[in-house]
Formats: C-alpha cells, sequence, structure tokens
C-alpha cells in the first residue's frame, strides 16, 4: 500500500493523530486535540517547522474528528482527503476475539461495541471515531489495532483469576493486558538495535507513565503482563494502585459509606504517585517535591521503583534468566532517577546500570560486561498503527 496512513488514538478526552507517508514512514503531521467535552478544548497540529494551536469548544469526539480533518484541508496539508488511503484506530479492549490486528467489517464493529462493557471508558469512543472517519473517508482501508492482542499469547496459567470459573466462562473475567502495541513495537526496534532475531531473546518491557505496565516477552511472545483485567491493576501509577489487598475496597466502603463508583474513582484517580506523595500524579512533580525534602513524596518514589523491582523480578523467574530490560514510556523514556532506582542493587540478576551512561540517557545504558542489556527506547504506537493498516490490509485486499 502507497499513499498517506492516518494513525488516530481517540481516548476519553482527547484525540491524538499522525499522518504518514507510505512505504517511506515519513510523518507529514501530527497533533492532539484535548479536553474534549469543554468549551476550551485545545487543537494542536504540526507539519514540519510549522506549527498550529487553538482554543475552541469541542463537544465530543465526532466534532473532534471532523475538525482536524477540515484542519488537514484549509492548511493545504492534503488537497483532497482521498490522499488518505488507510486509516489505523487504536482500541482499547479486543478481548478474546481479536488476537492481531483487523480490517474493520461492519461486524468487527459491533464486536468492539459490545467489548465497551470491559472498557467503557474507551471502545465506545474508539467506535465513534471509527464511524465518523468511515464517513468521512469512504475509500480508506479502516484497521483497528487492539491493544490486548499482543497479550492474547499468554496461557491459562497466567490470564486466568482462581476465581469461580464461571465468571470467566460466563463474564470474561481474566488478565487482558494492555499498553500491547507499545510492548510490541519496543522489542522488536530493540532486537533490531541489539542485531539479534528478537525470538532468541528474553525482554522485560517496563512502559512507565501515568499509566504503567510490564511484560515478561519470550520469543517474541507476551507471556505475562502486570495489567490485568483492566488496566487499574499492576504496578503502581500516576493516579492508580495498581494490585493492593481487594479486601482493602469492601472494609473502606463499609467504614465510610462510600458508594461502588467513589471506590473506582479512589484506586483509578486519587492513588498511585499522587495518593501517596499528596502532591501530583507527574513523576516530575513528585521527584521535585522529593528533592526538596518532602518525606511522602520521597516514599511515593521508592514504592513507584520497588514495585517494579518485584514484578521484574518475577519475571525473570518466568523467563529462566533475561537477556534485556527495556524502559519506555514518558518516564520510563525520560527518568533517569528511576531507572536508577528500579535497576539498584539487581546486579546478583545480571541488572548493572551505568550511571554516566544513565545520565545521558544513552540508547543502552548497561555497565560495561553486564549479563543484561539495558536499553531506552523511545514508543512509538501511532507508526506501529500505520504499519499494521499497511500489513492488513496487504494481507486483506478485499474493502471492508
Amino acid at each position: 500500500m502507497s499513499g498517506k496512513i492516518m494513525a488516530i488514538n481517540a481516548g476519553s478526552s482527547s484525540l491524538k493523530f499522525q499522518l504518514f507517508t507510505q512505504p517511506d514512514e515519513q510523518v507529514i503531521c501530527q497533533g492532539l486535540i484535548e479536553r474534549i467535552g469543554l468549551q476550551d478544548a485545545v487543537f494542536t497540529l504540526r507539519a514540519g517547522e510549522q506549527q498550529w494551536r487553538e482554543t475552541l469548544p469541542i463537544k465530543d469526539c465526532r466534532e473532534a474528528a471532523l475538525h482536524l480533518l477540515n484542519a488537514l484541508l484549509e492548511q493545504g496539508i492534503v488537497t483532497s482527503l482521498d490522499e488518505i488511503c488507510g486509516v489505523g484506530h487504536r482500541v482499547a479492549h479486543g478481548g478474546e476475539a481479536f488476537c492481531d490486528s483487523v480490517t474493520i467489517t461492519q461486524e468487527v464493529l459491533e464486536k468492539i461495541e459490545q467489548l465497551g462493557a470491559l472498557a467503557p471508558l474507551h471502545n465506545p469512543v474508539n467506535a465513534l471515531a471509527i464511524r465518523v472517519f468511515q464517513q468521512a473517508l469512504p475509500k480508506a482501508r479502516a484497521v483497528a489495532v487492539f491493544d490486548t492482542a499482543f497479550h492474547q499469547t499468554l496461557s491459562d496459567i497466567h490470564y486466568l483469576y482462581p476465581l469461580p470459573w464461571r465468571y470467566y466462562a460466563e463474564l470474561g473475567i481474566r488478565r487482558y493486558g494492555f499498553h500491547g502495541t507499545s510492548h510490541k513495537y519496543v522489542s522488536a526496534l530493540c532486537a533490531q538495535r541489539l542485531g539479534q532475531p528478537l525470538e532468541t531473546l528474553r525482554i522485560i518491557s517496563c512502559h512507565l507513565g501515568n499509566g504503567s505496565s510490564i511484560c515478561a516477552i519470550h520469543h517474541g511472545r507476551s507471556v505475562n503482563t502486570s495489567m490485568g483485567f483492566t488496566p487499574q491493576a499492576g504496578v503502581m501509577m500516576g493516579t492508580r494502585s495498581g494490585d493492593i489487598d481487594p479486601s482493602i475496597l469492601p472494609y473502606i466502603q463499609q467504614t465510610e459509606g462510600q458508594s461502588a463508583q467513589d471506590i473506582n474513582r479512589l484506586i483509578n484517580n486519587q492513588s498511585g504517585l499522587l495518593g501517596v506523595s499528596g502532591v501530583s500524579h507527574d513523576y516530575r512533580d513528585v521527584e521535585q517535591a522529593a528533592a526538596a525534602g518532602n518525606p511522602q513524596a520521597q516514599l511515593a518514589l521508592k514504592l513507584f521503583a520497588e514495585r517494579i523491582r518485584a514484578v521484574i523480578g518475577s519475571y525473570i523467574v518466568q523467563l529462566g534468566g533475561l537477556d534485556v530490560l527495556i524502559f519506555t514510556g514518558g518516564i520510563g523514556e525520560n527518568a533517569r532517577n528511576a531507572r536508577q532506582q528500579i535497576c539498584h542493587q539487581l546486579g546478583f540478576l545480571g541488572i548493572e546500570l551505568d550511571e554516566e551512561k544513565n545520565n545521558a540517557n544513552q540508547p543502552f545504558i548497561q555497565s560495561p560486561g553486564a549479563k543484561v542489556q539495558i536499553a531506552i527506547v523511545n514508543t512509538n504506537e501511532e507508526l506501529m498503527i500505520a504499519r499494521d493498516v499497511v500489513r492488513v490490509a496487504l494481507n486483506d485486499p478485499q474493502p471492508a
């Protein structure tokens, strides 16, 4: 497939996008519409050295998508929308129905909407974006790229919860995992940089940001991941608690008279770095407060690193050793102190970080002679989405 490919990442209050040329994968433009649903939504568009920014009311994802397409025409980035031959949509939840990216048919779209029960903040918005772009770009091939698909290779002993069987059989309650597009991209790129076949490497990928997940990758396949039935599970995050004793929740609910919605808000929006530090959900703000002597902020950073260290250790046991440890995501790529704390005193596992390389954000930051390669890899989910549009469209030449 040659022409222009658009990657769309529609969230509950934002729409992120990139437009690529194919097959050379050059970025034509990229941008973000945030604060969707408010009177002061912000639209940012960058093409080469030029950048446009405006504040305006945007009611919903439909208005955001149409405003984006109109801007492409108004700014001369495309002379006709027909130049866009493919659109890739990031979809949060594919359940057990999708183990790979797929061309979007009516049946696929209906299934994405049905799976909204598992991702109520994301799948309905993803489905709406798909419909809007299909209507505006009827000639473009539409492809769904699922956050959960990469983790469909987990075995039953790693995706099942020890609950009564009917909850899995009837309600689909199991570990699904997320950030799959990112983990898949960075592991393949890292193997390429090392000049080794991905299939020969034992990799642990740490996608660390406001949402964080760890993934164990063996022979290029996800074999375990820290997020679970929802993105709430796993390690401590910006506002999410990650794994805690589940009996804490009904105890708080009964003691303080809170509703189920209150509890959900507590563990998803009020916990993590924000909850422990009392400062912010942003790692940079917490780090600054810790440097200024705030003891809760200092504790939050230690707790964040320790939870990740524990998962890394358990995954090394499962993998039978480790060849590469990858850091990616906003924190993983930029927070040298986070990387240092996570790797601290792990030399007995072959993980030895070189402080000078780490401070310089070099692509590989392990000490000379260390058994485990430690890599910093900038993730690019939009590029991965665009590549999947090409791959899937070539494999399925029939129009959706």
